[in-house]
């Protein structure tokens, strides 16, 4: 059960890193590069599927670990600092549901309220401006996990 949960993590925040570092600047890049018409929007898109089918799996993961740690509990002897462990894995799921279910179906709609891809729009376009705002709590939430994980990650692997 440990083990799973240690997995779980690992690629939680390893997933999250590899999107953020590797995949969301491949797309983006590979696309400008190849000046595709309509790139920006295909690009968003393309990412915005990877991220999508990212949630679902980030969901699994929360699920072994918060799986986990209760059945260790009720197996016993409980895990050390289980409360905050169960606390920061709540967190981490919380996170990335509201981030997968909320947040993204408004990123969506404001793709869909500005026509095509909001940074098309002019800098101060109220449109324009609500994508971005969007666009970075969508990013900081992303934080939780990647920071909780790496707690989970620490505490398990020094206990």
């Amino acid at each position: 059960m440990r083990y799973a949960a240690l997995i779980a993590a690992a690629l939680w925040v390893g997933g999250l890193t590899i999107l953020a570092a590797v995949v969301a600047p491949s797309i983006f890049d590979t696309i400008a590069a190849r000046a595709i018409s309509d790139g920006p929007a295909i690009a968003g898109s393309v990412f915005g599927e990877a991220l999508r089918r990212f949630h679902l799996f980030s969901y699994a993961c929360g699920a072994v670990i918060i799986g986990s740690l209760l059945l260790r509990a009720a197996l016993g002897p409980r895990p050390a600092h289980f409360a905050v462990r169960l606390g920061l894995a709540s967190a981490m799921l919380l996170a990335s549901l509201f981030s997968g279910i909320v947040v993204s179906a408004r990123i969506e709609q404001a793709r869909v309220d500005a026509g095509g891809v909001p940074s098309a729009l002019p800098q101060g376009d109220p449109r324009r401006t609500a994508f971005g705002r969007l666009h970075a709590v969508s990013t900081l939430l992303q934080i939780v996990p990647v920071a909780g994980g790496l707690a989970l990650l620490f505490r398990e692997l020094t206990d």
